[in-house]
């Protein structure tokens, strides 16, 4: 079960989504990094957050861990900000925090330059994503972290920000669960993955079983679909469940190197460049791009 907390301490908004999530500590002495349930994208965004997240941790894949935060926003009445005030008006009571992960950096196409990963976790973090429909982990924007940073440790990759996966539970009806989606500019595309070895690898993990367990996670005021927390529940298995047995046919392969890719962002610069004014040529194209790189440590006080 996830574990509970309290959250004590109020540190600092996080402006880099348009979910605003806030770094809290907690009475357990831990720092998270909380996504409110008021937050414009709804619970359903942490529905898929609690899912996929511990469906990753519980296939070897790297996650930080996921608490159940008890919120009061009156810990954050020095807020400056009216609609960060607002956020957290609308989200009192249990919040999702995931672990702080002190120093961890953004996995930027610049850092892809030089950073490896082999082909087999390349492939398992394609895989898992291609399952639970996750599109949003392209190479402009990959919710992918890298930590440590500091210290003899090596660094590594840590998968965050889940809750644009499972589109299919927006539209219950209008998903087949064997429906491929585009992958070709997935964030870990250039490292040629072996989705294939993941597939043999971790198909046959994600049982029945494992799945009740995993959405048994959910607090239950987080699924209003159906007439029942527990018919909720057993959509998301049996949704879940079928498409893992169809996964041979959504299984991605097709992936453009990093040739390819630079050629293709090339081209791209060059058709925006064409449609500017002369005077807007000098501006850097910075369409895809993150604003910066995110260093959360600089939030902790």
């Amino acid at each position: 079960m996830l574990k509970n907390v309290i959250a004590t301490r109020y540190i600092t908004p996080l402006r880099s989504g348009g979910s605003v999530p806030g770094v809290v500590e907690a009475d357990d002495l831990g720092t998270y990094v909380v996504k409110f349930t008021g937050s414009a994208q709804g619970r359903k965004a942490l529905v898929a957050e609690v899912i996929v997240g511990e469906l990753a941790r519980a296939l070897g894949l790297r996650f930080p861990e996921l608490v159940l935060v008890h919120f009061d926003p009156v810990i954050a009445d020095g807020e400056p900000h009216q609609e960060v005030r607002d956020l957290h008006s609308a989200s009192a009571g249990v919040n999702l925090g995931m672990d702080y992960l002190p120093g961890a950096r953004d996995f930027t196409p610049e850092v892809a330059k030089t950073f490896r990963v082999d082909p087999l976790e390349a492939g398992r973090i394609v895989w898992l994503d291609a399952l639970t429909a996750n599109v949003d982990r392209t190479v402009h924007n990959s919710n992918l972290m890298i930590w440590p940073t500091l210290g003899v440790a090596p660094p590594r990759l840590w998968l965050i920000d889940h809750g644009a996966a499972l589109v299919f539970h927006h539209r219950w009806d209008g998903t087949d669960p064997a429906k491929a989606y585009d992958f070709r500019h997935h964030a870990l595309g250039q490292y040629a993955p072996d989705v294939r070895a993941a597939d043999a690898e971790l198909a046959p993990k994600v049982t029945e079983e494992l799945l009740r367990e995993i959405v048994a996670e959910v607090p239950d005021a987080w699924l209003t679909d159906f007439a029942s927390p527990a018919e909720a529940r057993e959509a998301y298995v049996a949704y879940l469940h079928a498409r893992v047995r169809a996964s041979r046919q959504w299984l991605p392969t097709d992936f453009p190197g990093r040739e390819e890719l630079a050629a293709e962002e090339a081209r791209r610069t060059a058709r925006n460049q064409q449609g500017r004014p002369a005077w807007l040529k000098q501006v850097p194209d910075l369409h895809g791009k993150p604003a910066a790189e995110q260093d959360w440590s600089v939030h902790l006080g």
